[in-house]
């Protein structure tokens, strides 16, 4: 009997449609803040609930792998301290800047963190940064210059989108910091144990937040802030986490990196779609820069990439 040939598309596929989860996103933020007066904490503390669950069962099943050594008192430190510099403040930031500025625009500033990642792993580990690694910040930086220059022209209140943008690059700058410290712990316990420990954590810093400034019946909202709620924990949180992290297993973190840049794409066309964001050739003159920003920084194996955006 001939073998089957192997499955080329599996890994591309899973990248595409986890980068799309990802990106789908701050559609679903801001379609519940159109939908509802909720605000940020509420709707992060109700996206974590609904999450929570499939990160348990996640946890519980990597736990039951015969090759999983127990985890240390130091790994359990480091899953809670990067819980919750990249999965809760990190994503808190995400959700208050979401309340000020277009969804495209959030992603294209959160997208930058892959070359902060850069210049922190310079400062941290002494590694240069090259001539192409500074022509790549340059060109990124100019294009979100671009594009904030126009928002800020076209905006009634230049000022919230000042602040949105300054909230969403705090967030990537947090994610940035959580990546260049997770790599040696998920050499250690895994990407998906990971994960799933690392986001059971964040949700603790969530709850505790939730429950300290509000009351419990701030979650008692419409039907619609539910299911959108429950579209961002599955379709936009877990899925595509298991999806990131197999479509790196198969095609190595570089390819899937590659693919990553797709993201950006996605929102601005699913903003415009669903949104009804105004979509501008100065805004796509600085969305390619952008990317071909961090595709110069991302290009060679070993650059920043990550298992899971939160």
């Amino acid at each position: 009997m001939t073998a089957h040939p192997p499955r080329r598309w599996i890994g591309p596929l899973c990248a595409v449609v986890g980068v799309l989860g990802f990106s789908f996103k701050a559609i679903l933020i801001k379609l519940a803040y159109a939908a509802h007066p909720v605000d940020a904490v509420t709707l992060l503390a109700l996206r974590m609930l609904y999450a929570a669950p499939f990160f348990v069962a996640m946890a519980w099943w990597t736990s039951r792998s015969g090759g999983a050594a127990p985890l240390a008192r130091g790994d359990w430190k480091e899953l809670t301290l990067l819980g919750f510099v990249g999965y809760y403040l990190s994503s808190l930031l995400d959700f208050m800047g979401l309340q000020y500025i277009t969804a495209g625009l959030e992603r294209l500033v959160l997208f930058l963190y892959p070359t902060i990642v850069v210049v922190l792993s310079a400062l941290a580990y002494g590694k240069r940064i090259t001539r192409r690694t500074m022509a790549a910040l340059v060109i990124s930086y100019a294009g979100i210059a671009l594009v904030l220059a126009h928002d800020i022209s076209s905006a009634g209140d230049a000022a919230a989108v000042t602040k949105g943008v300054t909230l969403v690059f705090a967030s990537g700058f947090l994610y940035a910091i959580y990546l260049v410290r997770a790599g040696e712990v998920i050499a250690r316990v895994g990407s998906m144990r990971f994960i799933a420990w690392a986001m059971l954590a964040s949700t603790v810093f969530v709850l505790v937040q939730f429950f300290a400034t509000r009351d419990v019946r701030a979650l008692d909202v419409p039907a619609r802030i539910h299911g959108i709620a429950m579209a961002m924990a599955v379709f936009s949180t877990v899925l595509p986490t298991w999806l990131i992290a197999e479509s790196i297993r198969r095609l190595g973190a570089n390819t899937a990196s590659q693919i990553g840049s797709l993201g950006p794409v996605f929102t601005i066309g699913l903003g415009a779609m669903l949104l009804g964001e105004a979509v501008h050739w100065i805004q796509l003159a600085g969305a390619a820069l952008v990317l071909s920003g961090v595709m110069l920084v991302t290009w060679k194996p070993g650059a920043a990439t990550a298992a899971a955006q939160a």
